[in-house]
């Protein structure tokens, strides 16, 4: 068991949730729930990817987990330009141990506002002295050589698997900035300013049995907004809370989701939140769409409304290909980015349980364009391992679309995407990365890393690129 320690005193506020039962630029750099936004880390210029493995075995501890971080270049990202990050790496809090599960949640933002992105790691298998499965998270700190010191947040007592989810967000000045960090039953948002030599202050709490969080600009006032997603309420969807800061927070009435991401789709200044819903509905059109459905609500001055309603796109909206099917999972993972350069975020959306023929689990994603007037869906289009250029096949159980994540990691103005696929190779995962292009990203010239590249067994539970809801 590791010894960390607890410093300082809590100033929270805590925020009880009555009535939650369960059986998880134009567009600036924002989290998503199950994927981290590339960032620069090392300030070449160029942006960062990380890659989740937290069931990697390490020195022998099945599931002790890593995050490798993939450094952008002018020739994009590869495999040998990398670091492999884990609780035995200089600088990292803890040690590795059986299931601890480090890398299960991240998020990157430059939190200290020193030039250098930062990542957000968490562990929430970690055993600590308070008892079991408590969960650790740890703040690695950018610089010129890459992330080499972090420190860890005190790990509260009454909060269970802390870092089942992260979310950060880097504004203009530290004190604007934020980090969300959710557990089983209780989240803490640390809102600024943040220094390597202080520990940030965490001044406002949720209870909740939490799914996941996303942060981003809803109102315009270059403050950080977060949003959290209860687990499931019953079979279909959780709730949805924008801004959940004290006890007359309420949850969003006209829809429900799981995962979520916040960028400007319609080109109006304001953040969006673009919410995914996967779940089969029980009243479909109600509480879902037949194979999952995702949900819009606009940003403006005023920010989100609890009352507001969402535009809300599915398979079977008109210009969206293909059609909702049972257990498609549209929304598991989404992700927005303005792909095809026209000032106006783009909307992706993993689907990892649609079949492809009669390859059941197949996976893809759809690029829904965003747009500045009229409901989004037109010229959407779809990827998965049976595009043109794109490597590998088609497996039952794939799961292609897992994750999902953009940004520009070779500095030509064109957002690659990033694409995860936790039923690859036995559960060993794997991860794509599709080019950027003048019309959003293209099969043409796509890598597939896998497990092996990095030096990991080529088969067998290990989930490189992460899932795309907190784990359990």
């Amino acid at each position: 068991m590791k010894h960390v320690s607890r410093r300082g005193r809590w100033r929270t506020a805590a925020v009880l949730v009555a009535g939650l039962l369960g059986s998880t630029v134009l567009v600036a750099p924002a989290h998503a729930a199950g994927e981290t936004v590339p960032a620069d880390f090392n300030g070449d210029g160029y942006r960062d990817a990380v890659l989740r493995v937290p069931a990697a075995t390490v020195g022998g501890k099945e599931g002790a987990g890593a995050v490798i971080v993939l450094y952008g270049s002018a020739s994009g990202l590869s495999a040998a330009s990398r670091a492999f990050i884990t609780q035995d790496s200089p600088g990292v809090p803890g040690a590795p141990e059986r299931g601890d599960a480090f890398g299960s949640s991240t998020a990157s933002a430059d939190l200290d506002r020193d030039g250098y992105a930062d990542l957000i790691v968490g562990a929430p298998y970690e055993d600590l002295p308070e008892g079991v499965d408590k969960g650790l998270v740890s703040i690695l700190w950018g610089s010129g050589s890459g992330l080499r010191t972090g420190r860890a947040l005190p790990s509260p007592d009454w909060i269970d698997r802390y870092g089942r989810d992260v979310a950060a967000s880097g504004r203009e000045s530290s004190a604007n900035s934020l980090l969300t960090v959710g557990g089983w039953n209780y989240s803490l948002t640390y809102p600024g300013p943040f220094s390597r030599s202080a520990e940030p202050a965490a001044y406002m709490g949720m209870g909740m049995w939490l799914g996941s969080l996303a942060t981003g600009d809803h109102n315009g006032d270059d403050r950080a907004d977060h949003v959290a997603f209860s687990g499931r309420v019953g079979p279909s969807g959780g709730m949805v809370f924008v801004d959940p800061d004290d006890s007359t927070s309420d949850a969003l009435t006209e829809g429900d989701g799981l995962v979520g991401a916040i960028g400007d789709v319609n080109g109006d200044g304001y953040g969006d939140l673009v919410v995914g819903d996967p779940d089969e509905p029980e009243r479909r059109g109600v509480d879902g769409e037949l194979g999952g459905r995702v949900l819009i609500w606009y940003g403006s001055a005023q920010g989100i409304g609890t009352h507001d309603e969402p535009v809300v796109i599915s398979q079977d909206s008109p210009g969206v290909p293909g059609a909702g099917e049972k257990n498609d999972r549209f929304g598991a993972s989404v992700a927005v980015s303005d792909l095809d350069g026209d000032g106006v975020g783009d909307i992706v959306v993993g689907s990892p349980g649609e079949a492809l023929g009669s390859v059941a689990g197949a996976g893809m994603i759809t690029v829904v364009p965003g747009t500045r007037s009229g409901t989004p869906g037109g010229g959407a289009v779809t990827h998965h391992q049976e595009t043109a250029a794109v490597p590998g096949g088609s497996e039952p159980g794939d799961n292609f679309g897992t994750t999902v994540s953009a940004g520009d990691v070779n500095d030509d103005g064109h957002p690659e995407l990033i694409v995860s696929a936790k039923g690859e190779n036995d559960s060993a995962g794997a991860a794509w990365v599709l080019p950027g292009g003048t019309n959003g990203p293209t099969g043409t010239g796509s890598k597939m890393l896998t497990t092996s590249q990095f030096g990991l067994p080529a088969s067998g539970y290990r989930l490189l690129g992460g899932d795309d809801l907190p784990l359990l």
